[in-house]
């Protein structure tokens, strides 16, 4: 059996437990697999429990957690030892954790219930006790950034060719899509939460083009506070699309010529629809990576939400629609940079029997 346990939160997000449901169906075992989820506020077990099986961890409002063990809402101590409760009695071939809030102390914990660990990370910032470690984002020194972190017989799968994507993104990337001429359709999508909400920041960018010749798609999650503010804007314009948690986003990515998002996991799929992309950081942990990605020319970063103004973004907007060269140029790094990504046979490179 394998077991998932990672949550998800307005304050969490969703792009850990989509990242952890992506891999869940390229492992193809449904019928063995177990997601174990807190019930947190705007939380998205719904999406766990149509599709696998899924066990809830209690509501707790723990108030002396410090730094991401607040996204827990309990001590890692007794996280484990509710997931132990639930886990005891099984065998458990693989256990796959997805959580900032974790590391080695809850997993010597669990160590002795399960034949391995997983962990899904790219912080990089406490030390963990795993047999596999996943980190799907790229940086300058990838290669070193957990040398002390875990121990030597640790399988470390780095880099975004081991990008976690749904298969949607692989059908759209075979399809013929017309030549680029101009920049004429713009998708943007700040993640499931948004907490900053730069997706209203980026609209009224994208008003002072004073364009109707441009087709915008916009997309929120279902845990987006401000969705409602969001979609009132959107239905004033014509040429404004609003969407919120919808199943067909690389769809909608394919069809733009240039996104404008936030960093993580979508930074890679956007790469992998070679869509060149404006990017502001929401978070902490997408900021390296976001710096990084600017650096090698495949997207456009900005800064973090609390530095860019609404000025800032329709000055890159601007840039990319009145200059083709720099923007074949991305368009033209993009994909020499994911030229060799392919769809990964994780049964099989995770040692899980068939």
């Amino acid at each position: 059996m394998i077991v998932f346990r990672v949550d998800s939160s307005i304050q969490i997000g969703s792009g850990h437990l989509m990242r952890c449901l992506t891999l869940a169906d390229n492992l193809n075992c449904k019928t063995k697999t177990l997601f174990i989820a807190r019930d947190l506020d705007g939380n998205l077990n719904n999406m766990i429990s149509r599709r696998f099986k899924l066990s809830v961890l209690p509501k707790q409002n723990h108030n002396n957690l410090n730094g991401y063990e607040k996204w827990l809402t309990v001590s890692q101590e007794q996280d484990a030892q509710e997931t132990i409760e639930i886990i005891k009695n099984l065998k458990i071939d693989l256990l796959i954790v997805d959580s900032y809030a974790i590391d080695e102390k809850w997993e010597n914990l669990i160590r002795p219930y399960v034949k391995r660990i997983m962990v899904i990370d790219d912080l990089a910032n406490r030390k963990h006790d795993c047999d596999i470690l996943l980190d799907q984002n790229f940086y300058l020194n990838g290669q070193n950034r957990y040398k002390e972190l875990i121990g030597k017989y640790c399988k470390l799968l780095l880099g975004p060719e081991f990008v976690l994507l749904r298969d949607e993104f692989y059908e759209e990337r075979n399809k013929k899509r017309n030549d680029f001429s101009e920049v004429k359709n713009i998708f943007i999508f700040f993640g499931g939460s948004d907490l900053t909400n730069d997706t209203m920041k980026t609209l009224k960018a994208i008003f002072l083009l004073k364009s109707c010749n441009l087709k915008v798609n916009v997309v929120v999650g279902n845990s987006n506070i401000y969705k409602k503010e969001i979609e009132m804007f959107c239905n004033k314009y014509c040429w404004i699309t609003y969407y919120c948690q919808v199943d067909n986003i690389a769809e909608l990515m394919s069809q733009a010529d240039l996104a404008i998002g936030a960093g993580g996991t979508t930074t890679w799929e956007r790469c992998y629809l070679g869509l060149p992309s404006i990017v502001i950081s929401v978070a902490e942990n997408q900021r390296q990576l976001a710096i990084d990605a600017h650096k090698i020319g495949i997207i456009k970063y900005l800064g973090s939400s609390d530095n860019v103004s609404v000025n800032d973004i329709f000055e890159a907007i601007t840039y990319f629609i009145s200059n083709k060269v720099e923007y074949y140029k991305m368009k033209s790094n993009i994909t020499e940079f994911t030229e060799k990504w392919k769809k990964i046979d994780y049964e099989k490179l995770l040692l899980l029997e068939r």
